[in-house]
């Protein structure tokens, strides 16, 4: 009996028609499957940014002196470099250059705080880092506790035309520290380029199974790794994000609003396009105010992004003349989309002329991002779609890899392409996660909840490891009361998601402090300082709330599960009491205007 025999697979029924059930996968590196498209579409434009075009035959002479100075600074084959910038050319070109060369990319939020800089450099054993100038006094302060050979500074004033140059370092770029000349183990990017001009051989022929990137996430256990993706990994997403896409040509746009240091962003916004003749529109900085004239501007044919992304599309102002029929796909994950959100965007694009509804997927960083999506000819209320061509899914008994039956709970499993080599110095984690089942398979257990129902369509229902996701962020609490705790005045911290109608959950936490300490104001801002300096700007608390004691479980845990109770019963407080002055007010209003005819009949 096959192993395609052996699984049980109803989403195949489901699937649209034009999407086929396997696909054939490249075994070239991701910059080989670049360089066809740069044969096939020289002309074509690969990406946009800040009204700047760039041709693929262009992008290529960029990344191949890229990948001829990263040569010059002595990286070699398996070398990790760490990449943490936004979506920008520079971000682009060096990823794909760093790939030419046999190296493999670490990719890092750089909005990170200094301590976790610190800790993704030496988790990966970086050898150089390329990050940008408002950057550089947190890059010079982690160089003193870090061995990092080599570092390169690059501005987005880079890659501007002349007259913007000018005008952003008359403006955003006068805030930026200024980069010493002449400091050991420091690049400027011009400097950096400067060295390869003499370099002749630099190319290295990677395989598809070979490690291409790093990207970060918690796991099962909620403690941070580094992800290890193979070329393969990549390109087969790209492969399948195309097919399940059969609308797609070669030259449409993709607003890639979701940063590379995602799997999201760099799977589905930037590789899937670039390696099938797509235009990228990079967008370094998201922000609602320019939502509206990127959309009126650019008219892309595809957009990923968070539930917050859509939230943000839905809360625009002066749009009556957005017009969204350009609009081939739209694609939402990094989270749970609920019904009712998903019915306003639905809405929201049928009222702006669009003939496509929302789309929404599901996946995980360990196998780069999606895995599966909803069809485009068909939804179910609830659901996260079916499976991608060659992707397997279970759903299990949790702590086992006892298949359930149809419409039963368990741990969402996945298996295909996708799926990672391995966490990065987590080997026991490793063999945890990634279980080969009795259909011979090697299949991810997600720490999610799910059920499958007799169609293959797959629901979500929960997380089983703790974890709170703001923005499209994962952010995870015990990392961030580790953090709490390490503080001189904190006894005890709890940290928790709480509900918000934008980011979908923002980030509480609950302190404890020792005797001696005084609660306040004071105490709040030296904590939220300190907290600064250790997490993301994503991960920081709206609120510090001072507690004598927290609730504890039978086993002597903190019981967070009480404490996200008591935020959920006051905010339906909040509203309860918001709903009863409402109608008072309305009453008051009728009173007032029965009393005026009143008086006018009198």
């Amino acid at each position: 009996m096959s192993k395609a025999a052996q699984v049980k697979a109803p989403w195949l029924n489901s699937r649209d028609p034009e999407v086929p059930a396997t696909l054939t996968y490249s075994e070239l590196s991701m910059c080989s499957r670049v360089e066809e498209m740069v044969r096939r579409y020289p002309d074509y434009i690969a990406y946009e940014f800040m009204g700047k075009c760039t041709t693929y035959a262009e992008m290529w002479k960029k990344i191949n002196a890229c990948a001829k100075s990263l040569k010059a600074i002595g990286i070699r084959e398996g070398d990790k470099v760490t990449i943490c910038m936004p979506n920008a050319p520079q971000t682009l070109c060096m990823f794909y250059a760093v790939n030419m060369v046999g190296a493999i990319a670490n990719m890092v939020h750089p909005l990170s705080a200094e301590s976790e800089i610190a800790f993704y450099l030496r988790d990966s054993g970086s050898v150089a880092a390329i990050t940008l100038d408002q950057f550089y006094n947190k890059f010079e302060s982690v160089r003193k506790a870090v061995d990092l050979p080599c570092l390169i500074i690059t501005s987005v004033a880079d890659e501007l035309k002349p007259l913007m140059k000018v005008g952003y370092k008359l403006t955003e770029g006068r805030r930026n520290p200024k980069v010493p000349s002449g400091r050991a183990g420091v690049l400027s990017w011009k400097e950096f380029l400067r060295r390869g001009e003499y370099v002749e051989i630099y190319q290295v022929r990677r395989k598809a199974e070979d490690p291409a990137a790093i990207l970060y996430s918690g796991g099962t256990t909620g403690v941070t790794k580094g992800i290890l993706l193979s070329n393969r990994n990549f390109n087969a997403l790209a492969a399948q994000i195309i097919a399940t896409n059969p609308f797609f040509r070669p030259g449409h746009k993709m607003l890639a609003i979701m940063p590379m240091f995602h799997g999201f962003g760099l799977g589905v916004s930037i590789h899937s396009m670039l390696v099938n003749g797509g235009r990228c529109i990079l967008v370094p900085r998201f922000t609602p105010k320019t939502y509206a004239e990127l959309l009126k501007k650019h008219k892309p044919n595809f957009i990923a992004g968070v539930p917050t992304l859509y939230e943000a599309l839905l809360r625009l102002d002066n749009i009556d003349d957005l017009d969204l029929s350009c609009l081939k796909g739209m694609f939402s994950g990094g989270d749970s989309l609920s019904v009712e959100l998903k019915k306003r965007i639905d809405r929201f694009l049928k009222e702006h002329n669009a003939t496509i509804e929302v789309r929404e997927g599901y996946g995980t960083t360990e196998c780069v991002t999606a895995s599966c999506l909803t069809p485009y000819n068909m939804s179910r209320e609830g659901s996260i779609g079916i499976p991608f061509p060659d992707t397997f899914y279970k759903i299990v008994k949790v702590g086992t890899t006892e298949e359930l039956p149809y419409g039963e709970e368990g741990e969402i499993c996945l298996a295909g392409p996708t799926v990672m080599l391995e966490y990065c110095n987590h080997p026991e984690e490793t063999a945890q996660t990634m279980r080969v089942h009795d259909d011979g398979r090697t299949y991810v257990h997600t720490g999610d909840l799910g059920v499958m129902d007799e169609d293959g369509f797959i629901y979500f229902r929960q997380r089983i490891k703790r974890m709170i996701i703001t923005s499209g962020y994962n952010v995870y609490p015990s990392q961030m009361e580790n953090i709490f705790d390490a503080h001189e005045a904190v006894h005890m911290s709890c940290v928790i998601g709480v509900p918000d109608p934008y980011k979908i959950q923002k980030i509480k936490a609950f302190v404890v402090l020792k005797p001696g300490f005084e609660a306040g104001e004071a105490m709040k801002k030296q904590l939220l300082e300190y907290c600064s300096k250790h997490v993301a700007k994503y991960a920081m608390p709206y609120d510090i709330e001072f507690r004598q004691d927290l609730p504890k479980t039978l086993v002597g845990k903190v019981a967070y599960r009480v404490l996200e109770q008591e935020e959920l019963n006051k905010m339906a407080a909040a509203k309860a009491e918001e709903a009863i002055e409402q109608n008072e007010l309305e009453a008051e209003a009728e009173a007032i205007a029965a009393a005026d005819t009143a008086e006018v009949t009198e």
